[in-house]
């Protein structure tokens, strides 16, 4: 090869070589919902954040109380999980320095199209759990303490129900094997409409109830306390949370669509 064209190669290397290494930012352990999986969210907008910003992030998919106990340990460098209240006590807790409103959707009631307990016709969800409970029709829980699980139990509280005996059925799984135990025994459920969207397994399972105020879901990203877990990678933890937070990160979300219909809501608190 001519002198000239060696010189040419070696900086083309070396080009790749640099490039290589700026975009070898490092990695973040993002704890978050079974949902925002599920769903493929994150297959849609991580790939967008890491072209950005050159960070990886690797997600540990598990409810919402999970999560928690995996940040208050020390095994994750951020969250984005969808219980306001917990969140909040989370943060009142001194384990998170920060939570921002990201994004949004809804919850749905799902069951048998036949639906034994009339829940179509009833006003509100309240009416619709209660109905099930006086029914003793067959209710698929989540039973784990995620997001989900701990919004159903506000509303049998609000139904002034306390589930219990063989129609209510405790799983301890996510909200994909939940969705497919309730296919499979024809029960009721409540899910996130991101997963039931993505969902395909229905068999002889509907969406019989949504709309009500009660069902709004908000997801919420935090960053964790330095003075908790020094040994997090907090400042690329906040590059996430400030992208998820940014123009480009709503926009990200706001793009992504199951089977032609949008399932997050972009409402960045800034």
């Amino acid at each position: 090869m001519p002198k000239a064209g060696l010189i040419l190669a070696a900086l083309g290397l070396m080009g790749l070589s640099l490039n290589a290494t700026a975009q070898s930012v490092g990695h973040i352990t993002l704890a978050s919902t079974t949902s925002t999986e599920n769903s493929g969210l994150f297959d849609a907008i991580i790939p967008a954040f890491t072209e950005a910003t050159g960070i990886e992030v690797r997600v540990v998919s598990v409810g919402t109380g999970q999560a928690f106990e995996i940040a208050r340990r020390g095994d994750a460098d951020a969250l984005l999980v969808h219980d306001t209240r917990g969140e909040e006590q989370f943060v009142a807790d001194g384990w998170a320095s920060e939570r921002a409103d990201v994004m949004v959707n809804d919850f749905v009631v799902v069951g048998p199209d036949d639906d034994p307990a009339g829940i179509r016709e009833a006003a509100d969800v309240t009416e619709a759990f209660a109905r099930i409970a006086e029914a003793q029709a067959s209710f698929a829980s989540r039973g784990d303490d995620s997001g989900t699980h701990r919004a159903e139990l506000r509303l049998w509280e609000s139904a002034g129900v306390e589930p219990d005996g063989a129609w209510y059925r405790e799983l301890g799984s996510g909200m994909g094997p939940t969705l497919n135990t309730a296919a499979a025994m024809d029960a009721y459920v409540m899910a996130d409409r991101a997963t039931w969207v993505a969902f395909d397994n229905r068999q002889n399972l509907a969406l019989l109830f949504e709309g009500d105020e009660a069902l709004f879901n908000q997801y919420g990203s935090l960053l964790l306390d330095p003075g908790r877990h020094p040994h997090l990678k907090h400042d690329l933890a906040e590059r996430w949370h400030r992208w998820l937070l940014s123009e480009e990160g709503q926009r990200a979300i706001a793009g992504f669509e199951v089977k032609g219909q949008q399932l997050f809501f972009p409402n960045a608190s800034r």
